[in-house]
């Protein structure tokens, strides 16, 4: 990434606060110091989040009690059986536009010595078709009808068991591109089938699937004769540059990842350009920052985690509406809540352009000093974790003490809001060997 021009807001955070105690030596005097700041809740927890504050165009509503986003359903087809999908991004600006989607024109590199990594799908009209979409004729599909198991470990993480209830194909890939065109776009499948749709147990629809609601007049928001179907689907809280956003996981190379995402199992993933990448030549792929054991304890203001996932945010059990404890436990801030790297509000044209759904997990491990001194608090901002990694190893390591970076899971996670005020900075200037970066990226105004 690169950082050009920028006004630095240096802010330190909890940790940062309690690593500079220690080098000063004044370890086990924390408790004698002014507390810092609090960090960021997860944000509201009822009512309908406002328009202005929702990224994704197409997104019809987001509640934020039951913890969904209603998308646009879209009908194909695979083998003359029906599929249904949901479209987030696109690799170019104006059929991003015009679809109402999120601009990632890094998916432009997803192919990228990897055909599979992306479907070649045809499209076909109906001849008598007066206003409606054409049909999707996907090349792969997901298997949605075993059974999602989950079992947490003796720590909770890792798991014990770890099943994925959807798994695709060797041809599936959440990311299409219609013969004929260039513009690669998110499509993932999220269900089967001409119903009815299993929303409880999700044997025909992907595992965040709270709600399929028909194409049907009455429900349209406005005249004509186009009305389309629409999906519900589980949200997921977390943070970009100290703000709390909101997204959805739909897929995933790694199917314990998937497991704990509710999200298929998609192995054709684990082509694309290219491991580590994120912003380098070619790569499709961006950061995002799960940590294994952070502070659990759902009312807990520090909790953050694998570990704080599967023991307070219900993740053994299926997401449905009727799950209410679930949902609760959710919207309060019962997610991992992952930190993502870059945004589509950041300020710099580069960082927004740099924004992609296919994330690239850093998992950090608190090493058992972290956690004795209380330090294994919550983290927000991708700059301030990978300082924190690399001045501070004794404290924030890959899982097993190893390196901190990436452990390959790709997760696809389109972002769909923001909960406060739009990420627009980072919290602090990224270290030297953390972003990608071309000469004069560090000229300050």
């Amino acid at each position: 990434m690169k950082i050009h021009g920028r006004r630095w807001v240096l802010r330190s955070s909890l940790v940062g606060v309690a690593v500079a105690s220690m080098l000063a030596g004044v370890v086990g005097a924390q408790a004698n110091a002014a507390p810092p700041p609090a960090p960021p809740s997860t944000g509201a927890t009822s009512g309908i989040l406002p328009a202005a504050k929702t990224i994704l165009p197409s997104a019809v509503k987001i509640d934020l009690k039951n913890e969904f986003v209603r998308l646009p359903l879209h009908r194909g087809e695979f083998n003359g059986k029906t599929v249904w999908y949901v479209i987030t991004e696109a690799s170019e600006q104006g059929p991003a536009d015009d679809l109402g989607l999120n601009f990632a024109p890094k998916l432009a590199n997803a192919s990228i010595g990897c055909q599979t990594c992306v479907q070649n799908v045809t499209l076909t009209g109906a001849p008598d078709n007066v206003f409606g979409e054409a049909t999707v004729h996907f090349a792969g599909v997901p298997d949605f009808s075993p059974t999602r198991v989950l079992k947490a470990g003796p720590n909770g993480f890792p798991p014990s068991e770890a099943t994925p209830g959807a798994v695709g194909d060797a041809k599936y890939s959440p990311f299409i591109r219609v013969a004929g065109s260039t513009t690669v776009y998110n499509a993932p499948i999220v269900a089967v089938g001409d119903g009815p749709f299993d929303v409880e147990h999700h044997t025909n629809t992907a595992e965040r699937v709270l709600a399929v609601h028909p194409a049907d007049e009455k429900d349209a928001p406005g005249p004509g004769p186009f009305h389309p179907a629409s999906v519900d689907l589980l949200l997921v809280r977390g943070f970009d540059s100290g703000k709390p956003i909101l997204y959805i996981s739909t897929d995933s190379n790694d199917p314990t990842t998937a497991v704990i995402e509710r999200a298929t199992y998609a192995p054709a993933l684990s082509g694309t350009a290219f491991s580590g990448g994120d912003d380098f030549l070619g790569s499709v792929r961006e950061r995002i920052f799960p940590f294994v054991n952070g502070q659990t304890g759902l009312g807990n203001p520090q909790a953050q985690g694998l570990i704080h996932v599967i023991k307070d945010g219900h993740a053994t059990e299926d997401a449905s509406l009727g799950n209410t404890a679930l949902l609760k436990a959710l919207s309060e801030g019962g997610d991992p809540l992952n930190v993502q790297g870059d945004f589509p509000t950041l300020t710099e044209n580069n960082r927004r352009a740099a924004y992609s759904p296919l994330w690239e997990a850093q998992f950090g491990e608190w090493t058992q000093k972290a956690i004795d001194q209380k330090l294994n608090v919550r983290q927000t901002d991708e700059f301030q974790i990978l300082k924190l990694a690399a001045e501070h190893p004794d404290l924030l390591t890959a899982p097993g003490g190893k390196p901190y970076g990436s452990m390959k899971a790709l997760i696809d996670c389109p972002v769909v809001g923001y909960l406060t005020t739009e990420p627009q900075e980072d919290l602090i200037k990224p270290v030297p060997g953390s972003a990608v970066d071309f000469p004069g990226a560090y000229s300050q105004k």
